[in-house]
Parts: C-alpha cells; sequence; structure tokens
C-alpha cells in the first residue's frame, strides 16, 4: 500500500508454500488479490515478493516477467521489495540452520541475489525504491576463521557494485538490508556497525555503500535480542547505516515456568530455528540455539533469577497476551515512535509473520487470509496513532 509520507507496506508472501514461480504466482493469485480485496480494493497495493532461486530463475525469463508485470498493472499491484533471505525450500521440511545457506561467503549468494536485483529493478515503479533483504553474512557457527569474513565482505562489495550499476541504467534507487537475527555472524545493531565499519576499511571512500547497502531492522529479531528500538535506530542512524527496510514483527516472551515450559511444547516444530535468549536477574543473557534446547534446560535451576525467555518464533502482530505468554510488540511499537520522529528515515514497511503452517490453533484465524487482513487492520491503526498515516 502506498501511504502518506512516502510510506510502502505489504506483507511479506514467504507465509504461503511455493517454491517455483508457478506456485508463487498461484500464491499471489488467490491469496494476495483476495487480503487485497478486503484492506484496499482501489488503492495500489503493495506486494511484499519472496522468491528462493527456483522461483527467481523462472520469473527471470523474458516470457514470465512479462506476464507478471502485465499481472501487476492489471491489478494495480506493484513490487517494492524482494525477501532474498531463504535460497531454497523454506515450507513443509526441516529448515533450521539451512535457512542460512548458502551463506555471503559463497559465490551461490551472489548470484542469487544479483538475480534478485535483475528483477527487481524491472518490476519496481519509477518513483519507488527497490530493496531486497538477506541474510546477516552467515550462522556464527559456520564462520571459522577471518578468511570467510574477508571473503563475505569481498562478495557484498560486488553485490554492491552490481547495484550501483543498475541504478545507473535506470535510475532507480536500489539497495540490499542485511537483516540480524540471533545466534548469526551480525545479530545486534552493535555488531551490524562493526562490520559496517570493516567494509569501509576494504574501500575507504567508496560512498557507494552509503546507498546500495544498509540493515533489514526486524524488530521479532531486535527484540530477542533486549534491545531498545530508539537506542538500536539510532545506533544505525549514528553510523550512517541506511535503514533499507523494517520487519514489523512480533516474538513470543514468556516467564519459563513449569506451566509455560509445557505449553511451550506447542511452538516446537522441525521446520524453523526458534532461538531463545533467556535474561536472568542482573541482566545476563543466556543463549540457547533452539527451542528444544531451553526446554530440556533444568527447570529447577535458579528459577528465581530467570526473569524471562523471548523466543524467535514470529507470532501474529494483533495476537493479545495470554496469562502465559506475551509478545514484544512494545519494540514495534517503539519503531514506530522512532520513525515519527525521524521521517524519510525508511520508507519500507513490511509485516512478516512466516510461521502460519507451525503456529498453534489457537493464534491461527479461520484463514491466511483473514490473518493477514487482522494484521493489516491492526498495523494500520498503530501507524494512525503514531501519526504516520491520516486518521480514517
Amino acid at each position: 500500500m502506498r501511504l502518506q509520507h512516502g510510506l510502502h507496506l505489504a506483507y511479506c508472501t514467504n507465509i504461503h508454500r511455493g517454491e517455483s514461480w508457478e506456485q508463487t504466482f498461484q500464491n499471489l493469485k488467490q491469496h494476495t488479490l483476495a487480503v487485497r480485496q478486503k484492506v484496499a480494493p482501489d488503492e495500489p497495493y503493495a506486494i511484499g515478493l519472496r522468491l528462493g532461486q527456483e522461483a527467481a530463475k523462472d520469473l527471470s525469463q523474458p516470457q514470465n516477467l512479462s506476464a507478471f508485470k502485465a499481472w501487476l498493472e492489471k491489478n494495480n499491484c506493484y513490487v517494492f521489495t524482494i525477501n532474498g533471505f531463504p535460497f531454497g525450500k523454506f515450507h513443509g521440511t526441516r529448515v533450521k540452520e539451512d535457512v542460512y545457506r548458502p551463506d555471503w561467503t559463497t559465490q551461490e549468494r551472489l548470484t542469487y541475489t544479483n538475480l534478485l536485483f535483475d528483477i527487481l529493478v524491472e518490476l519496481v515503479p519509477e518513483d519507488v525504491e527497490g530493496s531486497v533483504s538477506t541474510v546477516p553474512v552467515s550462522y556464527k557457527e559456520f564462520i571459522t576463521n577471518e578468511r570467510q569474513v574477508r571473503e563475505a565482505r569481498k562478495n557484498i562489495w560486488k553485490c554492491i557494485e552490481h547495484i550501483e550499476q543498475l541504478s545507473a541504467r535506470t535510475g532507480k534507487k536500489l539497495h540490499l538490508g542485511l537483516e540480524p537475527e540471533p545466534l548469526c555472524y551480525l545479530e545486534t545493531t552493535s555488531e551490524a556497525v562493526k562490520f559496517f565499519d570493516q567494509m569501509r576499511q576494504d574501500r575507504k571512500g567508496d560512498l557507494r555503500i552509503n546507498e546500495h547497502l544498509g540493515v533489514n531492522y526486524d524488530c521479532c529479531h531486535l527484540a530477542i535480542e533486549y534491545e531498545n528500538p530508539l537506542e538500536a535506530l539510532g545506533r544505525l542512524k549514528g553510523h550512517k547505516i541506511k535503514i533499507s527496510k523494517i520487519h514489523l514483527s512480533s516474538a513470543l516472551k514468556v516467564h519459563p515456568t513449569l506451566e509455560a515450559r509445557e505449553a511451550l511444547k506447542g511452538f516446537s516444530d522441525d521446520v524453523y530455528f526458534h532461538q531463545v535468549l533467556e535474561r536472568r536477574v542482573g541482566g545476563e543473557i543466556v543463549r540457547y540455539r533452539d527451542l528444544p534446547d531451553a526446554l530440556a534446560s533444568n527447570p529447577n535451576s535458579q528459577p528465581h533469577l530467570t526473569e524471562e525467555w523471548r523466543i524467535h518464533f514470529h507470532i501474529p502482530l494483533h495476537h493479545l497476551p495470554t496469562g502465559l505468554f506475551d509478545n514484544t510488540v512494545d519494540h514495534l511499537l517503539g519503531t514506530l515512535d522512532f520513525l515519527k520522529s525521524n521521517p524519510g528515515i525508511c520508507s519500507h514497511l513490511e509485516m512478516e509473520t512466516y510461521t502460519w503452517e507451525v503456529m498453534p490453533d489457537s493464534m491461527k484465524q479461520r484463514s491466511v487470509v483473514d490473518q493477514l487482513v487482522n494484521e493489516y487492520l491492526w498495523t494500520l491503526e498503530q501507524m494512525s496513532r503514531h501519526e504516520l498515516l491520516d486518521s480514517k
């Protein structure tokens, strides 16, 4: 959706199962248009496209790209951002740490991301910036030596060069957003700042990094790290790091009582990583690789010292806290506060609750369309309260 203040809002289509372009296109026709009909039937409607490698290769074929552009025009839709984080299959099978493969140490990740920009520059309207979000360099466990980090920075610089060439040729503003995530090579804004400093040291005076590389700020991820949104976004702004896109998302938050631990088994699936960060009295942070690891920890080991767990499980934005489960919506609302105070710092907003298939039934709406419509309504209401769009 085109909103006031130059903002664009979409939901990320990674919520839908499908790896080929044929499957992806069918989802757009079946689900995305149904959502659009309920939330913005008479306005230009933005799509946050998820393309894995298979779908990207299919869509890049001239006949498919031409047909999609015609469909977008016919339905008054437009694409302003692509989720380029998951390279391969993302639903219905074990994803876990494989979602970070291939990482930025590889030619595969560079080639795939360049292809996404080749597609995006053909789709994004003339007066709209285009963004692609990507993995936060790598997963920490994958990095065993400094040579890998240097190779990753080298590949990201090559991508910046490719983006700059596309922008110069078309006049369109394009940027890549590294997405910090718990237990990844970049998981905090401080680590992001350090990495950008290293990137700038690699090519001193090359200002293309300011224009074409930034951070995809996922509210769920940074809330799990117990970051304050005003401080975190202020830190990025202070170091002149572009906010490429903001994921409007919320994490699961609990006090890990025995009852809560038992109920959390309903969130433990074999598909996605659900990293857990435990905060103890005094501020100590304990990291668990996945929810089953946290659940396997000794619940009787000084439970009075544990304040809460924050769990990497994207939950619906409109879901209200219960007796056992809370959320991190306060971080999202703080992010909207920052946007209000810093107009123009980021124009790309994307709701991302991809966990639909593995979500407990108690959190689901009647259908995925209803789920998405309610997320839109909640988000638009909050944006209105933050004076980021006109009140209805």
